[in-house]
């Protein structure tokens, strides 16, 4: 089985969003970090396109709109709502098909409960987006007038095939990316490069790679980044990006099994080092026998084997036993650390349960990431890796009920590795696409010896979970539980403290209507229920008003005495 570490590798990243969560992750392998940001994300300067894009939505002018970010569907929103009506426009946009590039889109529009007709599959690029549409919409695609919301730089693949398929094809730009105001740090990444001082580099997007290949082009430097970027391991997050690299002739070494920084950092550990090793050593040999002015002879097709060798990106088998997680590079203490600073923070119930279910995914790559945690007799989904607003804090599980209820009540972990929905102790719900999985983990999270709740990991594809593996899953369980009960119990002091403030204002409003009314009790407090509904407001908005109006009136009697005793 590889071994998840760098070894002391030295490890760039061009990444801007999560800068230091991938400076964390590489370091967690026993890498040496290097992060410099190479994009920025702007508005336009001109909203234009975006808001001829509404007013042609809701005149009916299109049939299908495409959203290929989930950043994009809200800054499009943002845009469109100086303008026009927020609910008109997503009423326009619910009443054509729609279709998402990914997940993070997929989520945005299901929050705004926007329906979705396509979804492409992972790795969630251009070519898995029109396969979607092929499919789903096949010949009657050419009579379709098409919008595409752009995600910073066009995709001209993606507008060539559909304008090819589609009646009339409309760009959508909302958003764009520029260099950072401050280029230092990536022209010293450049110069680093070129002269060997990294080892290892991840694209985790297309435009981090025509930034970087800017900036050389205005140092001059570009044959000198390509013959360093040919020299180190070079990481791409998918067919994109590896594309936008394949066009300044570099050929990406491999892509992660799922386009993920999680995924990404994890399988570069293991893989990097050694192919590191061939490359410098291919090199060497290379040197050597052009020293010896030596010539290497190849038959054509043997030539031809080998470009065709030299374009194709490998790809990391998806759930495969070589995925080490954090279990072969984290040493314990590294472990507890990380976990507990996670929890530490003391944020809210979601924010706490967010943080784990990042976490949890990041230490053993899965596909999906539940959290149930026990309310009563019941097992309430509250935290999700996948969007599932609809689901995340509705959906129960009674005790015994299920794989994870049978979890609950036995607190024993399960490990199943292959045809999970054939387990006697399982149960589908209609509304989880995670009931289609193959494999599955689950492990109680336990607080002084008694359950509260339940982590839920699933796979895609069969996989076997290792002894280590099972016996991560239950650890993070144990040292978790605590902190999962704490965030409840905190929850649940808010809105008891909440409760008594209501109640001390409303009994405080009642004796104001009592006095000034004089009407009982039960009367005061009827009055102020009709209020409360007829105004849409709360019994404490009620309440405060009422005695806010009582110390106005107080204050201006007072007043009035006050002016009283200096004129008499």
């Amino acid at each position: 089985m590889a071994h998840a570490s760098f070894d002391g590798l030295r490890v760039l990243s061009l990444e801007s969003r999560r800068a230091k969560e991938v400076a964390k992750l590489i370091k967690t392998y026993g890498g040496e970090p290097f992060v410099v940001p190479a994009m920025r994300e702007i508005p336009l300067e001109s909203n234009r396109h975006a808001l001829e894009f509404a007013d042609n939505l809701m005149q009916g002018r299109f049939d299908l709109v495409v959203f290929l970010t989930g950043v994009g569907v809200r800054a499009l929103l943002e845009i469109v709502q100086t303008r026009y009506d927020r609910e008109e426009f997503l009423q326009a946009l619910r009443s054509v098909r729609v279709a998402a590039r990914g997940p993070k889109p997929q989520a945005v529009l299901r929050e705004l409960n926007v329906p979705i007709a396509v979804t492409a599959g992972e790795p969630n690029t251009w070519r898995e987006m029109l396969q979607g549409l092929d499919d789903e919409f096949g010949a009657s695609l050419s009579d379709f007038r098409v919008a595409v919301q752009e995600y910073g730089a066009s995709n001209p693949e993606f507008l060539q095939a559909l304008t090819e398929r589609c009646s009339e094809v409309t760009k959508v730009p909302v958003y764009q990316w520029a260099l950072p105001e401050d280029l230092q740090p990536l022209r010293e990444c450049v110069l680093g490069i070129a002269s060997g001082g990294v080892d290892v580099v991840l694209f985790m997007t297309a435009i981090q790679a025509i930034h970087l290949f800017q900036v050389a082009e205005q140092m001059n430097c570009q044959e000198e980044l390509r013959s360093g970027l040919m020299a180190m391991v070079v990481v791409s997050i998918g067919p994109t990006t590896s594309e936008e690299l394949k066009h300044y002739g570099i050929t990406p070494d491999f892509e992660p099994s799922h386009p993920k920084m999680g995924f990404m950092v994890n399988e570069a550990a293991q893989y990097a080092g050694k192919l590191l090793e061939q490359k410098r050593s291919s090199e060497a040999r290379s040197l050597t026998s052009r020293q010896a002015g030596l010539r290497v002879v190849q038959g054509k097709g043997e030539e031809q084997r080998a470009a065709a060798a030299a374009e194709r990106v490998r790809r990391v088998a998806a759930s495969t036993s070589t995925m080490a997680g954090f279990r072969e590079g984290l040493t314990p203490i590294d472990f507890l650390h990380e976990i507990s600073s996670r929890i530490a923070a003391a944020d809210s119930f979601h924010v706490v349960l967010g943080r784990i279910v990042d976490f949890v995914t990041t230490v053993i790559p899965c596909d999906s990431c539940f959290i149930y945690v026990l309310e009563g007799e019941k097992l309430v989904l509250r935290a999700s890796k996948n969007p599932h607003a609809d689901l995340v804090d509705h959906l129960g599980v009674q005790i015994g009920q299920g794989v994870t209820g049978w979890v609950a009540e036995h607190r024993e972990p399960v490990a199943i590795a292959a045809n999970a929905s054939e387990d006697p102790r399982f149960k589908a719900f209609k509304n989880l696409p995670e009931d289609r999985f193959e494999a599955m983990l689950c492990t109680p999270i336990l607080c002084a010896s008694k359950v509260v709740g339940v982590i839920n990991l699933q796979h895609r594809l069969s996989y076997q979970h290792t002894t280590s593996e099972v016996r991560l899953l239950s650890t993070l369980g144990f040292l978790v539980g605590a902190e999962i009960e704490r965030a409840r119990l905190e929850g649940e002091n808010v809105q008891l403290v909440g409760r008594l403030e209501t109640r001390k204002a409303v009994d405080r409003a009642k004796g104001v209507l009592q006095r000034d009314l004089s009407i009982s009790e039960d009367e005061a407090y009827r009055m102020m229920q009709r209020e409360s509904r007829q105004r849409r407001k709360s019994m404490l908005e009620i309440a405060e008003a009422i005695q806010l109006g009582d110390d106005l009136k107080k204050g201006r009697t007072d007043g009035e005495q006050k002016l009283g005793s200096l004129t008499s």
